[in-house]
């Protein structure tokens, strides 16, 4: 077995990833603290040598993420203002050390229903791109994170990319989160947007998200549905359209504060796009 292995290429990755059980690296803002004081035990594959997967990259057809995108890198690129959400929920992601080391496609593997990228990627409509030596698949954020800690990745596949398909040329994103201080905190609730409006500044187009109030992130469809040819300023909450929504109690809040403080939250997400 090979118990730590960093290629400088997809290839070699791919290749010992079909050989062997490995667990995957690449910022390791997760991998790490949740081994303090303890012997390392897993066998690494360490992604952070493939200098192939940080990009980001613009296609005809949108906008292709690489593996190794960190957090700092969405807010220092050039992207349309749909990606405005993105990149005001990279800005709370722990500190600048975490920014600089964290990525959006561990943030998603980890599958923590607090992953503050879930909500806006949902609302971008992201794909995931999973890689193996036998294919490259491409499947939507919402097919791949399966609940807590869980998602569709098979033991040989790494995440290639995260592609966004090329928003509206005039959507724009928000993101509001709740937590006990600004920065530096895991969401309690937090909810990503992307609108489109027409030149009497109504909803064209409507994709939001919560997260933290289920196993995985999800889309408000009702309400995507309800708020088509409102202002922005004039749509209601209203409880039938966040009651799929399933919050739990723990230490940060309680299943009921959750469920008080969305529609809130979500009216803060809306109107904030302008």
């Amino acid at each position: 077995m090979i118990p730590y292995f960093r290629p400088d290429n997809l290839e070699d990755a791919l290749s010992v990833l079909s050989e062997h059980s490995l667990t995957l690296l690449s910022g390791g803002t997760d991998f790490f603290p949740a081994r303090v004081g303890k012997p390392i035990t897993d066998n690494v594959l360490d992604l952070s040598g493939i200098e192939q997967l940080r990009k980001i990259q613009q296609t005809a057809d949108g906008f292709l993420l690489g593996a190794l995108t960190t957090w700092t890198d969405i807010v220092e690129a050039q992207l349309p203002p749909a990606f405005d959400g993105l990149k005001q929920a990279a800005k709370t992601i722990g500190g600048v050390q975490t920014q600089n080391a964290g990525t959006l496609c561990g943030n998603i593997c980890n599958a923590s229903p607090a992953a503050d990228s879930v909500p806006n990627l949902l609302a971008l409509e992201a794909q995931v791109q999973l890689q193996s030596v036998r294919e490259t698949r491409m499947l939507p954020l919402e097919e791949f994170i399966l609940g807590n800690r869980k998602t569709v990745k098979k033991e040989d596949e790494l995440i290639s990319g995260i592609f966004i398909p090329q928003p509206a040329k005039k959507a724009r994103g928000n993101f509001e989160k709740l937590g006990t201080r600004a920065y530096l905190v895991i969401s309690i609730v937090m909810v990503g947007v992307v609108a489109e409006l027409n030149k009497r500044d109504e909803v064209l187009n409507l994709k939001i998200a919560v997260g933290a109030c289920s196993p995985v992130a999800q889309r408000l469809r009702l309400l995507e549905q309800d708020a088509v040819g409102q202002k922005l300023k004039s749509i209601e909450i209203i409880p039938a359209h966040f009651e799929s929504l399933e919050p739990i109690d723990d230490i940060r809040a309680t299943a009921d504060y959750r469920k008080r403080v969305v529609p809130e939250l979500l009216l803060r997400a809306i109107k904030g796009v302008i």
